[in-house]
């Protein structure tokens, strides 16, 4: 993952936050890439930087959520990185489409937002046991997400993953039980596409 990682410590060395907690968060994102190596990857612990993407409807009122098969709540489509991807972009992309169902998803390549957060139901490695006091994987995990947007035709019909209980359009002022993270990130998504509707989207 050595060419993910170089495009994601880019990426994140570039990115202009939005305000002063994302600046911090782009700055911690940016010193654990570059003690980790490993840091885009699963394995590494108890961080480790993931991918996902806000999916908007291109009149900006409904958002694309999933509801997600083990934390059983909704949130935007993503995860973590695979091998394959080359890029963090990539990453989100791949995630995003599997997960909605929409082959022709384009995502904007700069990061709209980041969210660092516990993750308990991230699981250990085969092999280790998370229940040993002193073993690494007994610490708390959290997800370093890098979060993206895509914009769709509104009338766009996403289809349900194996990752997923259900993917379905929210009202962007009706999200189901919203965190403050996610009504952050689709008011971040509204105001970039005021400013920039030429965002790519997809049919």
């Amino acid at each position: 993952m050595s060419e993910l990682h170089s495009d994601a410590l880019a990426t994140l060395r570039s990115w202009s936050a939005p305000d002063a907690d994302q600046e911090g968060l782009r700055r911690r994102y940016v010193s654990h890439l570059e003690a980790h190596p490993d840091g885009m990857q699963r394995s590494c612990r108890p961080d480790h930087l993931t991918a996902s993407t806000l999916v908007i409807s291109a009149d900006r009122r409904q958002v694309l959520l999933t509801l997600h098969a083990k934390a059983e709540r909704w949130f935007q489509l993503g995860g973590h990185c695979e091998p394959d991807d080359r890029r963090l972009v990539d990453a989100a992309t791949r995630e995003a489409r599997e997960e909605s169902g929409l082959p022709g998803l384009v995502l904007d390549p700069v990061p709209l937002q980041l969210s660092e957060h516990e993750v308990p139901f991230c699981r250990s490695p085969a092999g280790i046991d998370p229940d040993t006091p002193d073993a690494p994987d007994a610490r708390v995990v959290h997800h370093l997400d890098v979060r993206f947007l895509a914009v769709v035709a509104a009338d766009a019909v996403p289809a349900v993953s194996e990752e997923s209980l259900d993917v379905r359009w929210w009202p962007t002022g009706a999200l189901p039980d919203p965190e403050p993270g996610l009504l952050d990130l689709v008011r971040l998504a509204r105001a970039r596409l005021a400013v920039s509707p030429g965002t790519p989207g997809a049919d």
